[in-house]
């Protein structure tokens, strides 16, 4: 019988190589759904600040998709919507969601996982 070979001890990793192995793919397209209730002024301004957040940080690798939960409530319960407005990031893995108008660029950035781009990137 054959002894096993001794397995190497895996040393810990850091919080950076943590976040490496966290982080989405450069070339990844993130699927992006964002739940409204209707064309209210916080629903708008959700939207127009996803926009310009994904246009300034993940330029040509994004998809939004907007359900206004006035016309479809049902679609509600499959993400677990319980407030509005509600982004939730379906890809890249894991699954992220935020509540709120998206006003706090910063704030918006750590909860997608997005690390800001260089100025003049």
């Amino acid at each position: 019988m054959k002894k096993p070979d001794k397995k190497k001890e895996a040393r810990p990793l850091s919080l950076q190589e943590i976040g490496e192995r966290n982080e989405p793919a450069a070339n990844e397209v993130w699927q992006l759904r964002l739940y409204v209730a209707g064309q209210t002024p916080r629903s708008v301004a959700a939207f127009a600040n996803l926009k310009r957040i994904c246009e300034e940080h993940l330029a040509g690798r994004y998809d939004i998709e907007v359900v206004d939960l006035m016309k479809h409530p049902q679609l509600a319960a499959g993400d677990q919507i319980l407030a509005i407005p509600t982004l939730v990031r379906k890809l890249p893995q894991p699954l992220r969601k935020i509540v709120g108008d998206l006003r706090d660029t910063e704030r918006a950035l750590v909860g997608l996982q997005i690390r800001p781009t260089a100025m003049g990137e």
